[in-house]
C-alpha cells in the first residue's frame, strides 16, 4: 500500500489543481506500482501538504504570500484561482 506525500508552500496550487495532481500521482502510481491493476487504486494514498512560505527558503529567500500570488496568482478564500499572475 503505497503513501505518497507532495510538500508544498502554501498559495502555488489551487483547489483544481490539487485535484488533478491527486488523480495523476494516484494513475502513475496504479501504473508503475500496480502494474495497470485498477483494483490497485483503492490501495493508493496521496497526500498534499502545504507549508507557510514563511518555513521555506528558495535560493535563500524566504517567499512572502506577495511573491506567490504575483507569481501563480491570488486564491479565494475556498483555494481557487481569482487572478492569474502577471507575465
Amino acid at each position: 500500500m503505497p503513501y505518497v506525500t507532495i510538500s508544498t508552500v502554501r498559495g502555488i496550487f489551487d483547489v483544481a489543481q490539487k485535484k488533478a495532481l491527486l488523480e495523476r500521482v494516484t494513475d502513475l502510481m496504479v501504473e508503475v506500482e500496480g502494474q495497470g491493476d485498477p483494483d490497485f487504486r483503492r490501495n493508493v494514498w496521496v497526500k498534499i501538504e502545504e507549508g507557510e512560505p514563511a518555513s521555506w527558503s528558495l535560493g535563500g529567500m524566504m517567499p512572502t504570500p506577495d511573491m506567490i500570488a504575483g507569481k501563480f496568482g491570488a486564491l479565494d478564500s475556498g483555494g481557487r484561482r481569482v487572478a492569474k499572475a502577471k507575465v
